[in-house]
Parts: structure tokens; sequence; C-alpha cells
């Protein structure tokens, strides 16, 4: 049997004008779950979390501070230490973008990325370096609620997305929700106040490179461009996103939560399905349900499941 191992980043963005409320709280309900109920030993779950979190179990290593270059080092220390058998999960609470980018000699393209607190965005093509990093045998699954999500590791490996047909449900309440989603021209405009930056007008690639150089998303370098712009293949990576490529995720503040406590949108109904359900669900049962609890709540976003045919009728994490 072999281990398993998680990085579990959650952004509220304190301090600023784009706060969300739930993020933290998804990550380390998720980190409690991975313990109690999937096997995940504590010292193998490493969190990033941009709050301090009070009173929590001192088993699990000290949180990290979520910025994009410490979250891609941790997801690049889990995949380096991978073994045959091995089970590895991402899972990221935070806003979505999309980064309109137009190149000198470039068509115009759209680019779907998840924002650490420091805005220096992980695109498509940095998870998809790592997923093709691991050694057979291992599996890499990636939970994102955050908005424009679906088709973060590649559009191709849809199973169930747009098309899909889902039992028709009547919500039992209307929950208030905030979008988690971040504009690229509020992430410029952010960005453009930093003491080193350069003009907001500059192009999506100017901007990241001249900021975070060598740790910017593999995206704005041409060398990212050259190797990882090819799909994965159809075996490779498992994603469970929180809405389509073109919707928003909810994010619930404690205030208009019915418990009193703040949370995503889509973390809160697949750890909602995980409690009604005791034995193993498959990675489709979960994201199928998942959008009944959605829609229950009366959440428009709709969760999609992204991996081959095989996969998606694995147990969620192995178990």
């Amino acid at each position: 049997m072999g281990k398993k191992f998680a990085v579990l980043a959650g952004c509220n963005y304190p301090s600023t004008e784009f706060k969300l409320h739930g993020s933290i709280n998804d990550v380390v309900g998720m980190a409690e779950l991975l313990v109690d109920r999937f096997g995940f030993h504590p010292s193998n779950v490493q969190l990033l979390t941009d709050e301090f979190v009070p009173g929590f179990i001192s088993a699990f290593p000290t949180a990290l501070f979520p910025t994009g270059e410490n979250i891609k080092a941790e997801l690049n220390k889990m995949v380096t230490k991978a073994e045959r058998g091995d089970v590895l999960f991402f899972h990221f609470s935070g806003h979505g973008t999309i980064i309109s980018s137009i190149e000198p000699g470039q068509a115009f393209r759209q680019i779907e990325a998840i924002v650490p607190c420091d805005l220096n965005v992980i695109t498509d093509m940095d998870l998809r370096k790592l997923i093709r990093q691991l050694p057979e045998g291992a599996s890499f699954t990636i939970l994102s609620d955050s908005c424009h999500s679906g088709g973060l590791i590649d559009k191709d490996k849809e199973i169930i997305g747009p098309y899909t047909v889902h039992k028709l449900i009547q919500p039992i309440r209307r929950t208030k929700y905030s979008p988690k989603f971040l504009s690229g021209g509020i992430i410029f405009q952010a960005l453009s106040l930093i003491p080193t930056a350069i003009d907001v007008a500059s192009s999506a690639v100017s901007i990241f490179q001249h900021i975070f150089k060598k740790e910017a998303s593999l995206k704005f370098s041409n060398q990212g461009e050259r190797d990882l712009s090819r799909s994965l293949d159809e075996n490779e990576g498992i994603l469970l996103s929180g809405c389509r490529a073109n919707e928003i995720s909810g994010d619930v503040a404690a205030s208009d939560s019915v418990g009193g406590v703040a949370y995503g949108a889509f973390t809160a109904a697949v750890r909602r399905v995980l409690d009604l359900n005791s034995g193993v669900l498959t990675n489709r049962d979960l994201v199928m349900k998942a959008n009944e609890v959605l829609k229950e709540y009366g959440f428009e976003q709709n969760a999609c499941l992204y991996c081959s045919e095989e996969n998606a009728d694995a147990p969620f994490l192995g178990k």
C-alpha cells in the first residue's frame, strides 16, 4: 500500500479589497478529514494559509504562507518523493482568474489560473509539469474551489461538465455568497503598486516575468510554451473543479451561513457528501452528488470532473 501526501492551500487575502471568508476553514476541515477518513498521516499533510489558525492540531507541520512560490515548492516536494502506488492530493481554496494575454506575433489567448496570496498566479502549465513528473502507478488528484477552475489541467478530459445531465433539484434555500473571482485587471492594478513593478499597461507576460522572475508561471515563459503546451495523456491527473471554466464559485461569509461558519461552496458540498456517505465513493459519484448539494442550497455553479474514464470510476483518494 502506497503512502498518501497532501498540499492544502487556503487564501482569504486579509486586509485587501478582495478578501474572502471561508478558504482557510475549507483547508483546515479538509486536513482533518484526510487524516480521520482517508488514512493520511498528519506529517504528510502540508497546509498553507494567509491567516493564523488558532488551536489547530499540532501534529500537522507548521502552516506556510500560500505564495505562488511556496505552493509550487510544496507541490514539487510532494511529487519528487512520490513512488509507485502513492496518492497525491492538492486542494486549493481561493480566487480564480482569467488573464487575457496579447503578445507580439501571437494570437489572443485567455489563461485560467488560481491566485495565491501574493497574486503570483499558478496556471494549467505549472500543474501539467508536476503531473508529468509522477512515477508510473502514482495518482495526483486536484480539488480546486475557485472561479473558472473547470479545465485547469486539461479541458479535453471532461467527464462531468456543461453537457452532463443532472438530477433536477429543488433548492431548499437560497444562499447568499460572493464570487471567488479576481479579474486580471485587478491583479495588474495591485501588482503595479509594488515599487519594482512596471507599467500596468504592459503585457501579462512582462508584468509577471518582471515581478516574480523565475518564480513566475511557466505560462509566461517561452520554455514553458515549447515543453508543456501538449495535452496530458488520458490517464494523467484527476481534477475536481468547483465550476465550469466560464463560471464563478461561491464564498459564504459566517453571517450568511446556517451554521455560522464561513466556507467555500464546493468544498462544503464535497465534505457534506462524504459525511452522508460512509462507504467508498468514486470520483464520478462524489462530483455528481456534490452538484446535487450545490443545487439544494441555491448555488448556480456546476462542479466538473476531468480525468480518464478509468479514474472517474476509481475511489476518491484511493478509498
